[in-house]
Parts: structure tokens; C-alpha cells; sequence
């Protein structure tokens, strides 16, 4: 790790030793990072026996991997953190893909907070308006339009079109959802609106990267978001979902929604700092999604406030002087990192733009920036590093070292954040020596939408074919 780390100049005796301790606290050996590994393939296995795991193991009910020749029309929403977005997706055949995308529309903290009719009626709406646009009066009467919904938080599925959710994450705590079938609010929304709509496919977002990569990658064996939360999908073979009483007639594979973020939420082996327990301890979720806490782009600018706070208050940063902004939670963004590791002007001019006028730190000397500088690749190294854990534990489990396969992926960390998906592939490299070349590692943009355009086709193909 230390190669990529900035050299902090002039620094105290005492800065010094502090710096090396946080760099210790955050450094992850491959025999730590194998441990770990160990551990979250034997929780894949027990989420896979019996329900109530913190990995959860949800059955997504989508049994069909996609060829590339699947062709149909469908409206597709996906909603997962800050924003909504609505589309509609044209499904071409030969892995050729036509997306229409309405509007995005941004979920407001009083959506995010209220009642879930509140929110799945603002949703109708939404999708009215595009319907009104893309459709207009060529909709017959009773005709339904198919609609695939990623829905990106904890749920039990117990069918396609069915799910009941356990929690809500990233922020939102909308009364009237948990414990309830998903699918159903949303369709007596637009019900109400007598909207013609059938909600036929309910994903998560990772199903849907998963799909959507298969459309056009036939190797790929797992799906996984890497941004604002994190989470995996992969193909798994129906004989060994034991927890799942099934009668499918010739399917051999499902995809499985992991719900990775709550891996090791009981801390029994993941490296967690007094940094990362004050996260939690502060969050609306304590004790829950640990290692979504320590990956996500939610979180990581938490984390690092915190270290930040932790040295001003020994005076070693900032002359021991904070602000109001610095002291606000949560303000300072993953973006701020993101800016910062990509800094590489001689005198830090971008981290002191960001510490002096947007933070209101009076003055910074090199040093302090070089400090904030090292903070941030030490918290973002650390995410990159546990996320390969997951991606590392997929492969090792599926038994694909040494074939290749490919992973399609998700989000703004794994596209935007500076050297994450170098930083991922050179600690597969680690796990897998040089079979790691024969892994790729792909970014799938738009995996949501083409992901629940062809769940919708495969519910349609599998009608009356479960039996449970």
C-alpha cells in the first residue's frame, strides 16, 4: 500500500507517529484480505440453507439467462438512492439495446420519509408522464404495459413479481413499506391513476447488472453495484439453494441477490476502527450494513471526516482548528475524495481549494493538505481492497480461478473514484496471481433498466412455471 501513499512533508514528531498508526489500522494484507475471503464463502453457504443470514441469499425467481436475442418493449423503474429514473427499454435481439430514459427525477428527503404511498404515487406520476410522452393514445383498451422494477434495497422475494421488504437502507424510512409486498403498493398506485401498467418483474439492481451484462458478455458470472451502497448477484445452481422449495421444471440456474453490505454486521472478522464505529454508532442503522459502511460511496467521506476530526482535536491538523462546515455530518462528500486523490499539483491547489473555501478552514500549510491527501487514499485504498474480497469470494466459490469469466459492474465508485477499479484488479491479481488476467472486469452502464426490461421478459416466459 505505502507505494501509492503521499509523502507528507515536514511533519511533527507527533503527526508522524499518529499518521503511521491510522496507516497501520488501515492496511489490509492478502493474509488478512484471505481470511476475510474464508469467511464470506462459508456465510454464502449458510445464506444459501436458511433464511434470517446476514447474507441474505435472496432468491430473485429469474431463471432464464439472457442469450442476447430476447426482443420486446417495456417500461423500466429504478429506484435505489437519490434518484428515480424512468425508461423505457427496447429489447432489439442480437445484444442490441434501445433505451428511451424520460426524466430523473430527484427523491426528495420528505419522499424518502413519508408515508410509501406518498412515494409509490409520486412514482405513478412519473411514469404517467412518460407514458404520455413515449405512448400517447396508441395504447388500446386493456392493454397492460409489462414494467420491470429495480427496487435496491433488502427484500424477500417470493416470486418474480413478489417481495416483501425486510429494511430500508440509504436513508430512506418510509412507514408503511417494511414487511409488505413491494410490488403490490406500487401496482395500487397506478391503480389509482388507472394507469395501464402491470408490474411484472421486481429486481434489485445487482440482478439487473447481472442480466444486463449476460445480454451481451455470455461469461459473466456476477453482477455488483459499486457506488452509493454495494451489493452482488450472481448465477447459482438451483440443487444448491436448499433454503428454496422448488419445482422448476428444466432450470438449472437462478440468479441470487447476495445483499452483500450486511456481510459480518455481528464485526467478527472485518477490520473495523474506532473511526468506522462512530459511523456507525451515528447512522440510522446501527449495527446493520457493516460492510456496506466501509465500501460505499456513502459513507467513505464520513469515515474520513472522522479521521479528520480525530487529528484536529490533537492538534495535529489545521492547527487544531475545525469549522462549522467540517464539523456538520456527512459533509464531507465522497466527491471531496475523489478530488483530492486526484490532486497531483505540487502544492495541493485543489485540497486547499476545497478545505479553505468550501470547509472554511482559515489556512492550510502543505503539510495539512498532504495529511488530508493520505487520509483519503488510505479510507478509498481500503474500499477498493474489501470490495475485491467480495468479487474475489464469488470467483472462488463458483470455482472459476484460473477460466475466464467476466463481472459486470455498477456505480459511480467503481467508474468515477480515482484508481478504484485499477486498485480492485491489482488485489485480485493478489488472490489469483496472473489468472487474474483472465477475469475482466467490466462497467455496465445502464444494467438497472436493461436488466429489468429482460426480467420482465423472463417472467413473461415463465409463466405458471413455479410452483411453490
Amino acid at each position: 500500500m505505502s507505494d501509492e501513499l503521499v509523502t507528507i512533508h515536514d511533519a511533527s514528531t507527533e503527526q508522524l507517529f499518529e499518521i503511521n498508526e491510522i496507516t497501520q489500522e488501515f492496511e489490509l494484507k492478502i493474509d488478512k484480505l484471505r481470511k476475510i475471503q474464508n469467511y464470506f464463502m462459508k456465510q454464502l453457504k449458510i445464506g444459501l440453507e436458511k433464511d434470517g443470514q446476514n447474507l441474505s441469499m435472496v432468491p430473485s425467481f429469474v431463471t432464464s439467462v439472457p442469450t442476447g436475442n430476447e426482443i420486446g418493449t417495456y417500461l423500466t423503474l429504478d429506484l435505489g438512492g437519490t434518484n428515480l429514473r424512468v425508461c423505457k427499454v427496447i429489447l432489439e435481439g442480437g445484444g442490441k439495446i434501445h433505451i428511451i430514459e424520460g426524466q430523473l427525477y430527484e427523491i426528495s428527503e420528505d419522499l424518502k420519509t413519508g408515508d410509501i404511498t406518498v412515494l409509490f404515487d409520486f412514482i405513478a406520476d412519473c411514469v404517467e408522464n412518460l407514458l404520455s410522452k413515449e405512448w400517447g393514445d396508441s395504447i388500446q383498451k386493456n392493454d397492460k404495459i409489462d414494467l420491470g422494477f429495480t427496487f435496491s434495497f433488502p427484500i424477500i422475494q417470493t416470486a418474480i413479481n413478489k417481495g416483501t421488504l425486510l429494511k430500508w437502507t440509504k436513508g430512506f424510512t418510509c412507514t408503511g413499506a417494511v414487511g409488505n409486498d413491494i410490488v403490490s403498493i406500487l401496482q395500487e398506485s397506478f391503480n389509482r391513476k388507472s394507469l395501464p401498467v402491470k408490474v411484472t418483474a421486481l429486481i434489485n439492481d445487482t440482478v439487473g447488472t447481472a442480466l444486463a451484462h449476460a445480454y451481451s458478455h455470455p461469461k459473466v458470472i456476477l453482477g455488483a453495484i459499486l457506488g452509493t451502497g454495494t451489493n452482488g448477484a450472481y448465477f447459482e445452481r438451483l440443487e444448491n439453494i436448499k433454503k428454496l422449495n422448488h419445482n422448476f421444471d428444466s432450470s438449472d440456474k437462478m440468479i441470487i441477490n447476495i445483499e452483500w453490505g450486511a456481510f459480518d454486521s455481528e464485526k467478527v472478522i472485518l477490520p473495523i476502527t474506532q473511526y468506522d464505529n462512530k459511523l456507525d454508532k451515528e447512522s440510522n442503522n446501527p449495527n446493520s450494513q457493516i460492510f456496506e459502511k466501509l465500501i460505499s460511496g456513502m459513507y467513505l467521506g464520513e469515515i474520513t471526516r472522522n479521521i479528520l476530526l480525530h487529528l484536529i482535536d490533537r492538534s495535529l491538523l489545521f492547527n487544531g482548528l475545525s469549522s462549522k462546515s467540517l464539523n456538520q455530518h456527512y459533509a464531507f462528500e465522497t466527491k471531496y475524495m475523489s478530488i483530492i486523490e486526484s490532486d497531483n499539483t505540487e502544492t495541493l491547489e485543489n485540497t486547499k481549494q476545497i478545505l479553505e473555501n468550501l470547509f472554511h478552514i482559515s489556512i492550510t500549510n502543505l503539510t495539512d493538505r498532504q495529511i488530508v491527501k493520505r487520509i483519503c487514499q488510505l479510507v478509498g485504498i481500503r474500499a477498493s481492497r474489501l470490495s475485491s474480497i467480495a468479487l474475489a469470494s464469488i470467483i472462488s466459490y463458483c470455482k472459476m480461478e484460473g477460466n475466464e469469466c467476466c463481472i459486470g459492474i455498477d456505480g459511480s465508485l467503481f467508474e468515477k473514484y480515482p484508481n478504484f477499479s485499477i486498485r480492485i484488479y491489482n488485489t485480485l491479481k493478489e488472490f489469483f496471481g496472473e489468472n487474474a488476467d483472465k477475469i475482466g472486469l467490466h462497467y455496465t452502464c445502464n444494467g438497472s433498466s436493461v436488466g429489468a426490461a429482460l426480467a420482465a421478459f423472463s417472467a413473461n416466459q415463465s409463466k405458471s412455471k413455479f410452483k411453490l
